[in-house]
This record gives C-alpha cells, structure tokens and sequence, in this order.
C-alpha cells in the first residue's frame, strides 16, 4: 500500500528561487523525495514562504504554522509520516524568539500531529523533525527582509534545541543544516544542489523510519 508523507514547512519547502520564483517540481526537494523514493510512497507537499512554528505575523498574514496545521492533517489523512521543517522565519527580529522558544514551537507541532483525532479509521502519523538550514553569516543585507546578525547566530544554536525537543516529544529528528546550506544570492534560501543534498537525506531517514 501506498505511504503518505506530508511536507509541512515554509519557502524552502515550497522551493522558493534566491531573488524570486519557485524551482520546478524535479528540483525542489519534494519533488527530488518523491523520484528517489518511487511509486510506493506519496510526497505531498504543504510549503508557505514566511510561515513561522506557532507566531502571528502582523506584517504577513496567515503565516502561523499552529493555525494551518491542522487543515492540512485534516485534508491529506490518511497520512503514514509527517515531515515538519519550520523555524527559519521564526529568527526574524520582530519576533524576538530564542533558539530553545523556536525549537519549543516546532515541538508543539509535532505534539498536534501526534495528538490530532484522526478518527478510527485513519493510521497516526509518525513525525520527522527537522531543524531547517542555517542562514547566512550576512542575512542582514538579504533582500528578505526582517533578519540582523544576531538572526544569524540564533541559526547556529537551532538544529542542537531541536534535537533536544525530538527526543522530548519522542519523534525522529533530523539536522538540515548538516547537508544544505543558504545561497550566496539571498542568504536565506536553496540552490539546487542543497535541494538536491536534503532530498538524499531526507529519503533515508524515511526509509529508516517506513521501510
């Protein structure tokens, strides 16, 4: 039987191009996921640049990861995994959020989904968080606006208070930033081969955790 997996996440999960646009599907991590893993499973892809884990953004709209959440379980169950890979816009200044406040957000989705009324006739989902790529030493001059350097330094510190809110909500953890890396372009978002490197990774650790 065919595997679910749902991509929750922002504009690197949407395949946002550095200075504008969106890589084709062949590209783009979800799309390279679903070539590598074939037929026996589904990729379903549920990215949204500017989405945070749990803040309201009163500049974007409609960008709180908690609200929307769980619409998407809703509307794509039956789901076998839940890929969640959000934090990357939770750095920007306005919000004001420590690395530990970031990763206890991403926790809190991961909670949702693990405790979401699926109904009897629906599986429960497993969870694969990661902690998103790392931004780049000058995302101050990003033409994204809203990062400073301190942005940055909360970037470095994210994927170890994430490992730590995977093993506290008992779901599997994966660090992006060991595999991709931000473009030289707009410091924040992929460049093929990162798309290319986090697809790899990602489709052993689903392997891993469905096979």
């Amino acid at each position: 039987m065919q595997k679910n997996i749902l991509c929750y996440g922002d504009s690197n999960t949407f395949g946002s191009i550095p200075g504008g646009g969106r890589w084709p599907l062949d590209v783009r991590w979800t799309g390279r996921l679903q070539a590598l893993l074939g037929s026996d499973y589904r990729i379903i892809e549920e990215g949204c640049g500017g989405r945070t884990t749990v803040w309201e953004d009163f500049l974007e709209l409609d960008k709180n990861g908690r609200k929307s959440l769980p619409v998407a379980l809703a509307s794509h169950k039956p789901l076998d995994l839940v890929i969640l890979m959000l934090g990357t816009n939770d750095m920007k200044t306005r919000f004001s959020a420590l690395p530990a406040d970031i990763a206890a957000g991403a926790g809190q989705l991961a909670r949702m989904v693990l405790d979401y009324p699926y109904g009897d006739c629906y599986p429960r989902p497993q969870v694969l968080l990661v902690s998103p790529i790392q931004l780049h030493p000058d995302v101050e001059h990003s033409c994204c606006t809203g990062f400073n350097r301190a942005s940055y330094e909360k970037s470095l510190l994210l994927g170890e208070w994430m490992r730590r809110e995977a093993a506290r909500q008992g779901v599997a953890f994966f660090d992006a930033a060991t595999v991709a890396h931000p473009s030289e372009e707009d410091k924040i978002h992929m460049q093929p081969e990162s798309h290319a490197a986090l697809a790899e990774a990602l489709a052993a650790e689903v392997r891993r955790l469905l096979g």
